[in-house]
């Protein structure tokens, strides 16, 4: 680690001797300064402490202190003054003083003061490296693609990371990335050195949400032994991530309408206004105008979220981007599993290409997974793919397309008809030609009415 740097400002030289004889002790490098010129000079040389008098031959120190913050925010200042009073005192620390010491001083105590100081910097730094290599995973580079679409999500992206947009509304089918999405949008913003807290919406019973959300006071309900804070006190400054926002129940919704309108919220139980300023990011994979018709979302909290939508789309509507997504996490995985997998074998990434990919990204990303858990040599093959993925793949290839010009929903029925004609409507045997679970072949037998023939 480097040795520390402090800077002792003072006009006189005895105090400046005291000083530096005892914090040199200490194994510090040290720098001087008797006036306030060559103290805003000697800070070029990169200074982790300053010891400032506030009374300099020509200045005042406040006028260095206001330099140095200007010029150097990450370095501690100290002030010392003989003309100790309030005012000072209060117009110091105003103005980003670390600390104010009077004169006269001891000298163990200036230099206790100086060890808690830089060990105040140091852990800055630490937090700041920490928060650095969180936000490294979440760079706009992870939106991986150069579709149209995805090129325009991108820059949708970092327009709204740099924008003062206190709420966000991601939709888009599960799997789409949007949990991805709103981590690049908190980490590229001016939001990114505060926190990110996130919570599914559909995790929770409504009242353990509640509490969650906003905290609870002491005895507010069975079981709360003591005061909680909630996710938007603990987010004070950066960003709360609501998954599912679909699935809130309608008195929830009404409470987190209040907050995104009024900035301000009671715990459970709380009779006291808190105030805070967070991000909401919201993200839904369902339609909430669909939702708002059937009174399940309240169509005021709808156009509060809807301000700045942003519509992740399926990975079947942007094939060309498969190889590049492909390649990305073979690259991931490599590193992770201590590989060397060179490349997709071309009838594999074919099927890869072709399949329609129902659980989109995150479906793609455990299919590569598995694939680099189970080759031995350096090339991924396509029987090292899960069978839905292959046998979906073939079955995309034989189906029969609809006339050009179908819309997906037609034709995304069109393959589910199909699919049931070939199995006999045998659910389980459809949803394997589709690469489904039962659940979601019987969502869509639903969603587009169908029926058995007789």
């Amino acid at each position: 680690m480097q040795t520390p740097t402090i800077l002792v400002v003072d006009d006189e030289q005895l105090i400046r001797w005291s000083l530096t004889s005892r914090l040199a002790d200490e194994g510090y490098r040290i720098l001087e300064a008797e006036t306030a010129a060559q103290a805003m000079t000697r800070c070029r040389e990169g200074v982790d402490l300053v010891l400032l008098d506030y009374r300099l031959p020509d200045s005042d120190g406040l006028s260095v202190l206001k330099h140095i913050k200007e010029h150097y925010p990450d370095t501690l200042v100290i002030m010392l003054t003989a003309h100790s009073s309030v005012d000072n005192a209060v117009e110091a620390m105003k103005h980003g003083a670390y600390h104010y010491a009077n004169k006269p001083f001891d000298v163990e105590e200036i230099a206790l003061l100086v060890e808690k100081a830089l060990e105040t910097t140091r852990l800055r730094r630490e937090v700041r490296a920490l928060r650095a290599t969180q936000a490294k995973p979440y760079s706009l580079d992870r939106i991986v693609g150069q579709s149209a679409t995805v090129v325009g999500v991108r820059a949708l992206l970092q327009k709204i990371a740099t924008s003062p947009a206190s709420t966000v509304l991601l939709t888009g089918e599960s799997g789409t990335g949007k949990d991805l999405a709103a981590k690049v949008i908190h980490y590229a913003s001016d939001r990114s050195g505060h926190p990110f807290m996130n919570i599914t919406c559909s995790a929770l019973p409504e009242a353990l949400l509640e509490s969650e959300l906003f905290g609870h006071e002491r005895g507010s309900f069975t079981g709360a032994d003591r005061q909680k804070r909630g996710l938007l006190e603990s987010a004070d400054g950066g960003t709360v991530f609501l998954d599912e926002i679909g699935e809130m129940m309608p008195s929830l919704q009404s409470k987190l309408l209040r907050f995104l309108e009024e900035k301000q919220f009671k715990r459970v139980g709380g009779s006291v206004d808190l105030r805070v300023d967070v991000r909401v990011i919201a993200a839904t994979n369902r339609n909430l105008q669909d939702e708002v018709r059937t009174g399940r979302f309240r169509e005021d909290l709808f156009y509060r979220l809807n301000v700045l939508p942003i519509l992740l789309p399926p990975l079947r509507q942007r094939p060309e981007d498969i190889p590049l997504l492909v390649n990305y996490y073979v690259d991931t995985y490599n590193r992770e599993f201590r590989k060397k997998i060179q490349r997709v074998a071309p009838d594999a990434m074919n099927r890869l290409r072709t399949y329609g990919w129902p659980g989109n990204i995150r479906e793609l990303r455990n299919a590569v997974e598995r694939a680099m858990l189970l080759v031995e040599g350096d090339e991924l093959t396509a029987d090292q793919f899960p069978m839905t993925v292959s046998a979906g793949a073939r079955l995309s290839e034989r189906v029969e397309l609809p006339a050009n010009g179908i819309d997906l929903e037609q034709l995304e029925r069109s393959l589910v008809v199909q699919a049931l004609e070939r199995s006999t409507w045998n659910q389980t045997r459809a949803a394997t030609l589709l690469g489904l679970n039962r659940d979601q072949i019987r969502y869509r037998i639903e969603k587009f009415k169908l029926e058995k023939p007789v």
